[in-house]
């Protein structure tokens, strides 16, 4: 078998493990305080970052204001937000001193992590423990570098949005008015 085929195998297998082994009241607590709280920023560096978006896109389609820390056009984040912050080791440094700076400003802090015992866990008051390879891991694997992490959290924050949905009452017709159309 090719590297190809080993990879794409071994993300899919990693998305069937998260898929058994994600902390279903977590999830729904992620949901629960979205829904309550309508305004969500989210970060993370590097891939990491390009997952968060994705997810702070997701929202907006179904109506949730939400920003990518770190763009010019975002207001400031105001006690009883939502923080949320995507790193696999949970050691980023950036990702940390965000997380640690939205504390001391009163918002509530979700980290999206493999480590719960990591410097983001430990200030965070919800951690979404996502199974996966990061960089800090010596486990062989044919998926590049953090691919099992990203593409994990791509689909989980992704399935949080369909729970937001349904909750909510929401169907792809409301994605529909709010996607972009001028592309």
């Amino acid at each position: 078998m090719n590297a190809f085929i080993l990879s794409i195998q071994e993300i899919i297998d990693n998305l069937k493990v998260n898929s058994e082994t994600v902390d279903m009241q977590v999830i729904e607590k992620i949901a629960d305080e979205i829904i309550a709280r309508k305004r969500v920023f989210v970060y993370g560096a590097g891939r990491s970052g390009l997952v968060a978006k994705a997810f702070a896109q997701r929202l907006m389609h179904i109506g949730i204001e939400s920003y990518v820390i770190g763009e010019t056009i975002n207001p400031s984040v105001k006690p009883g937000n939502i923080v949320l912050l995507v790193s696999g080791s949970g050691e980023t440094t950036s990702t940390v001193a965000i997380g640690d700076k939205a504390k001391k400003v009163g918002a509530l802090v979700i980290s999206v992590t493999t480590r719960p015992d990591s410097s983001l866990a430990r200030l965070s008051d919800i951690v979404l423990q996502v199974s996966g390879k990061t960089k800090l891991m010596e486990k062989k694997s044919y998926a590049p570098f953090t691919s099992l992490f990203d593409t994990a959290c791509l689909a989980i924050l992704d399935s949080i949005a369909a729970l937001i949905m349904e909750k909510l009452g929401i169907d792809e017709s409301v994605i529909a008015e709010r996607h972009a159309n001028v592309e």
